[in-house]
């Protein structure tokens, strides 16, 4: 077997346990989040949601050193020895206990002044909500500490590892949601520390699997000041891109909780609690291929990391709107038989979260080909730039008492902008083949999900609002996807791949070996 054909079979089975596992999630996600919700009130979920949300800001410093670390655990396994990459691990880690040392300082003096004096919490809860912030920190740093476990799961490619631990963390969070009602304590506080210690488990079993299985992991803590350089070089580039990208989330998150409330926090978590189930199912693609992605631009195969990068873009959209389009569609009749109080805006606020991340998912492959250069700074300037306008341009539009709605409809637009300057900015850099990838990829992507849309649309303006159009819609929806990607959005060397591993899947059905 060639060395390409092995990578490919290691992409396809990585895949098949990330999705695996994304399917189990997403359902327990969904269940879960309706049990919570109706268990704590629409009020405490709202407050856990902002609360959660405004420590998960931190992450503006830990997530860009998270994206270097990433990086170069990945292209040490790829070009170096066993001792250097035991000195990039030992470095990560060391990197990220100063990190949470520094958070906990910020999270104890500016962030706690700023929970108690200026977020909208009624009077009542504040002591719940100081709960639930102390335990958001402790779970944020064990969170910090787990990052370099799993690049190296990541670039090992043992996605396996994600799968299990996965499905564990899923059946305690499960668990939790059941236990809220029979709470000794406060409900809200309870819930926080339950989940907290589901994160410290999670994170011990991340760490005693990557020290059984992975070498990087042995020997004596390091801190090799020229690798921290280079890290920090990297990460500081970086930082621009991440701190962006968190106030567009959380940071708009808690504006919408100084204009509009709890219960406006309330419908965007439970949107961004769908939204994270199913853009699981795109990302997990990409979990998969980004380590290849990285690998392949280290050894210098340029038609390998393109391939890569316009296969995960288009199939990652794919995989995604199929699951997106019935969720648009019928997004209400879903809601009202998931959840018992549905807070306002919920409705819309997950149909325009759904558009947002479709969008959105032709430029992570994008990103991780940048990446992969270690030359960020030109992009993080201009994209992380053109990012940083979502904060402000929200604080405009709630000021201006308008929608809360109006702050994802500004972000779509402006991620449709972001999109543009990937793409120019790869072509300046390595000559990437830009027309290429807008006509076979985001071009023909777009068509097939509009065509999609309309018969949908159409049945669900004719049919009366129940059981019986969600069903037609859901078949119609998907049949007709299928039908377009399969003619339209496929090439023909890729309809030759499906229709060959059809004809082993029933020669093994015939066998009996499936």
């Amino acid at each position: 077997m060639s060395a390409q054909a092995y990578n490919n079979s290691r992409i396809a089975k990585n895949t098949v346990f990330l999705y695996v596992r994304m399917l189990f999630l997403m359902l327990i996600s969904l269940y879960t989040s309706r049990v919570v919700l109706n268990a704590l009130g629409v009020e405490d979920y709202g407050i856990y949601n902002v609360v959660g949300g405004f420590v998960g800001m931190f992450s503006m410093v830990s997530t860009s050193l998270a994206g270097a670390i990433s990086r170069y655990i990945t292209f040490s396994l790829a070009k170096s020895s066993l001792q250097h990459r035991q000195k990039v691990f030992s470095t990560a880690i060391v990197i990220q206990i100063i990190i949470c040392a520094f958070i906990v300082v910020l999270g104890e003096t500016i962030a706690m002044w700023f929970l108690n004096y200026h977020m909208v919490i009624p009077q009542e809860r504040i002591v719940a909500a100081n709960w639930v912030f102390q335990l958001s920190i402790i779970t944020f740093i064990i969170n910090v500490l787990s990052t370099p476990y799993n690049a190296l799961i990541i670039a090992h490619e043992k996605m396996s590892a994600f799968a299990y631990i996965g499905i564990y963390e899923g059946i305690a969070k499960l668990a939790i949601a059941f236990a809220i009602p029979y709470s000794p304590i406060d409900s809200l506080v309870y819930y926080s520390i339950l989940m907290c210690l589901i994160s410290i488990s999670t994170r011990l079993l991340y760490g005693r699997y990557c020290s059984k299985k992975f070498l990087e992991t042995k020997g004596k803590l390091l801190f090799d000041k020229m690798l921290v350089k280079d890290m920090l070089g990297f990460a500081g580039w970086n930082f621009l891109g991440t701190t962006s990208g968190v106030l567009r989330d959380q940071g708009i998150n808690l504006l919408i909780n100084i204009f509009c409330g709890p219960v406006v926090n309330a419908a965007r978590g439970i949107a961004m609690q769908v939204n994270s189930a199913i853009s699981g199912f795109s990302s997990n693609f990409t979990i998969v291929v980004r380590p290849q992605i990285t690998k392949s631009f280290a050894i210098g195969d340029r038609a390998r990391y393109e391939d890569l990068v316009f296969k995960s873009s288009k199939f990652s959209f794919f995989l995604l709107m199929l699951l997106c389009i019935p969720i648009i569609v019928e997004a209400k009749y879903i809601i009202s038989l998931w959840l018992v109080e549905v807070p306002s805006f919920t409705v819309e606020f997950v149909q325009l979260v759904l558009i947002l991340t479709l969008v959105e998912s032709f430029s992570s492959s994008l990103v991780h080909l940048l990446l992969a250069t270690g030359k960020i700074r030109k992009y993080q300037i201009c994209v992380g730039g053109l990012q940083l306008l979502n904060f402000p341009l929200a604080y405009i539009l709630l000021k201006s008492e308008t929608s809360p709605l109006s702050t994802v409809i500004s972000t779509i637009f402006i991620s449709c902008f972001c999109l543009y300057l990937r793409l120019y900015l790869l072509k300046e850099m390595m000559q990437f083949p830009v027309k290429c990838f807008l006509f076979q990829v985001i071009f023909r992507s777009i068509s097939i999900f509009i065509l999609s849309l309309i018969l949908p649309i159409y049945v669900t303006y004719v049919l009366e609002q129940n059981l019986i159009r969600f069903g037609l819609n859901v078949i119609i929806a998907e049949s007709l996807s299928i039908t377009l990607i399969y003619f339209y959005g496929l090439t023909c060397s890729e309809k030759r791949i499906l229709k060959d591993k059809a004809n082993k899947i029933k020669v093994y059905v015939k066998q009996g070996t499936l």
